[in-house]
């Protein structure tokens, strides 16, 4: 497979370096940015019934909008976006609203559907990819991105409403943007759409690698661990043991949605390290918030200028006043706070962020606010789990695919400690010394947890349980979530879905 003779890229380059300095530089006049863009979007909701409940029209500024309501948890939005589902126009946005991106549940157990209005399209999530696309092109001036394909891997429109209005579409947000993008990018991408929009995850995987195998694909776009199924599978297909291999222009890998820190070896195990780069995006069903900008630099740049309006309360005091991005701090963590062009007003996405820089505007993510461990008052969060993993497998040598952590509580003579259960690709050759390993790499990566397992008086090492291969599949099937845009909870505070994935892990268990 040979590249085309005209380099492509070379002559797209320009138009991305402008752009990539024009999001660099609203990161850094951000609190300029940010006031021009809640203006703008208090204007676009006036005459909304949102709006007008909430007296919009005298807003005059933040302090304004900051008193016009509290942050709004998604309970309180659910009427008006449901009514907007149905059909309704102006409710939360101007217009009628004909896309919704169904997520992961809230505290009630439904889920949620997250509007996706056409402003939100324009100006937030296809305006944050091509954003962090000019970043990658800004800082790899050599690439070939545009001389092959584009492998971007998707969910469906499967969903849990039983749908009336069928000009209504629900379902994951990859699916809206495969199904909306301009009609030019599906000549430059695989699976074809008809693929890419399979609801059944059996009969897509196998479409997924015969549509992708043979095509000249340079970049790849999606979930870490959904597409390392499926790269795993084109090696099987292909009797490949590296994927570039099979794709020799492959050059990064677009991923999101969940940590890549657990992955980051497995792909390493399966592509030509000098050849492959990573480019992490920040992005969500609620909207595209921030992007790489630096190779090797973790911190992400906040994109100011993507029809979304921030706000930031202290991780450390959930009770505290929301501050726009101008009075962060640098170094802190804070709960997400976002208002936006889909109809979201002061909306808390339950993510926890860490402000790495302050001119430009760069974050880490560091969590959920709701997934976490605090069980016995170690306060362990995703970020720990995370880091603490990578540094296990890469000490004892083996791999993992997925992972959940629970709280097993004191009982009688036991000490209360954290149960995992692993999925692992590959598996430690001494699961005791593992065990030991990741204990002991999670108490340097969390004072509070070393300081509760000291002498084991408060807290006793932690425990593993392998899972067999598939489980978290098999879970996510008898959940209805097999195939969209996945996410294993990491971290719960009790014990249900580590009970029910347990009973799943039985070999005569089926669903």
């Amino acid at each position: 497979m040979t590249r085309t003779v005209m380099n492509l890229t070379r002559l797209l380059v320009p138009y991305f370096v402008r752009r990539s300095r024009s999001c660099i530089n609203a990161a850094i006049d951000a609190e300029n940015v940010q006031k021009r863009t809640l203006a703008r979007l208090i204007a676009a909701g006036r005459n909304t019934i949102w709006g007008q409940t909430h007296r919009y029209d005298k807003i005059q500024g933040y302090k304004d909008f900051s008193e016009c309501h509290p942050v709004e948890p998604y309970d309180v939005l659910r009427p008006y976006i449901m009514r907007m589902i149905a059909g309704e126009k102006n409710i939360l946005w101007p217009g009628t609203t004909r896309r919704f991106a169904q997520s992961s549940g809230t505290s009630d157990g439904k889920s949620k559907y997250i509007p996706i209005t056409d402003a939100a399209l324009r100006l937030n999530h296809y305006y944050g990819a091509s954003c962090s696309l000019a970043m990658y092109l800004d800082t790899h001036r050599g690439s070939h991105i545009f001389d092959g394909k584009s492998f971007i891997l998707g969910g469906s429109y499967a969903n849990e409403l039983a749908l009336d209005n069928k000009k209504t579409k629900v379902g994951d947000l990859s699916a809206t943007l495969i199904d909306c993008v301009n009609p030019l990018v599906n000549m430059v991408r695989v699976p074809s759409k008809k693929t890419a929009l399979l609801a059944d995850w059996h009969e897509k995987l196998p479409a997924l690698v015969r549509e992708s195998a043979k095509a000249n694909v340079t970049n790849i776009s999606g979930v870490p661990s959904w597409f390392l199924t499926v790269l795993r599978s084109i090696l099987a297909e292909s009797r490949a043991s590296s994927i570039h291999d099979v794709w020799p222009n492959l050059e990064v890998f677009f991923h999101g949605g969940i940590s890549f820190a657990p992955y980051r070896d497995e792909y390493r195990s399966i592509t030509d390290r000098g050849r492959m780069n990573y480019w992490e995006n920040y992005n969500a069903s609620e909207g595209f918030f921030s992007a790489q900008h630096e190779p090797d630099n973790p911190a992400m740049l906040l994109l100011t200028d993507a029809g979304v309006f921030y706000e930031f309360i202290p991780a450390d005091n959930p009770a505290a006043p929301p501050k726009p991005v101008w009075e962060v701090e640098k170094g802190k963590k804070y709960s997400l706070v976002i208002t936006s062009c889909n109809g979201l007003w002061r909306f808390p996405i339950g993510d926890v962020v860490k402000i790495e820089s302050l001119s430009p505007v760069t974050l880490t993510i560091a969590g959920r606010t709701k997934s976490y461990i605090n069980a016995f008052g170690e306060e362990v969060m995703v970020h720990n789990t995370d880091a603490a993993l990578a540094a296990a497998c890469r000490a004892c040598r083996c791999s993992v695919k997925d992972y959940t952590v629970a709280p097993v509580y004191t009982s009688g003579a036991s000490k209360g400690h954290h149960q995992w259960l692993i999925e692992f690709s590959h598996e430690p050759d001494d699961m005791e010394l593992f065990s030991a390993t990741l204990d002991k790499c999670l108490c340097d990566e969390n004072s509070d947890y070393q300081a509760k397992r000291t002498g084991s008086i408060f807290l006793a090492r932690l425990t593993i349980a392998s899972a067999r291969p598939g489980l978290f599949d098999t879970w996510l099937e008898s959940t209805g979530k097999l195939g969209g845009q996945r996410k294993v909870p990491r971290l719960s505070n009790d014990r249900k879905i580590i009970e029910k994935m347990l009973e799943l892990n039985q070999p005569s268990t089926k669903i």
